[in-house]
């Protein structure tokens, strides 16, 4: 399973299909309510989102719709990555309720070396998120310092620092 990609292996203008999918439980939007401290009535109260509220139930907390692209972007993406330097832009496009299934995939918009270290570059990457219906519901643009294969390679290679296993004595 590939996890990231050294900066050799991004392409402008390649897409990017996150897999799995991930079905928002109302248990996942009120955890994440409750660890961000976000307790506005729209995301957990259900009795105020049905007679108060446009859409007559509780809407998905977008940071949680955010933060769960930005997640399933981390094996096609990120995996590799030095540092996520800037999160350029994020649009909450439409609302998500509890039993939608979220979908994302990421486009490479540019990418370039790094000014300052020969050993690593700037990815620039667009990520969608939208519903089993085709519903764009979330867009970010974002740039993530990735390593070179020389990087990879001086480092330990695609997996540094893990143990190798033991052989029992018999």
């Amino acid at each position: 399973m590939q996890f990231g990609r050294t900066y050799e292996e991004f392409e402008v203008g390649a897409t990017y299909k996150h897999w799995p999918g991930k079905t928002v439980t109302e248990y996942d939007d009120h955890l994440f309510c409750l660890l961000t401290m976000n307790h506005h009535p729209l995301h957990m109260d259900t009795n105020y989102a049905e007679k108060t509220t446009d859409f007559g139930k509780n809407v998905v907390v977008g940071n949680y719709i955010y933060s769960l692209l930005l997640g399933m972007s981390v094996p096609d993406i990120s995996g590799k990555a030095i540092a996520n330097l800037e999160i350029e832009s994020l649009k909450h496009v439409a609302p998500t309720f509890h039993g939608d299934t979220i979908y994302g995939e990421t486009t490479v918009l540019d990418k370039w070396p790094s000014k300052s270290k020969n050993d690593r570059g700037i990815v620039y990457v667009e990520t969608k998120g939208y519903k089993q219906d085709g519903t764009l519901v979330c867009v970010f643009r974002r740039k993530v310092m990735v390593p070179t294969e020389t990087y990879i390679k001086e480092r330990g290679g695609e997996q540094p620092g893990r143990p190798e296993l033991k052989q029992q004595e018999k």
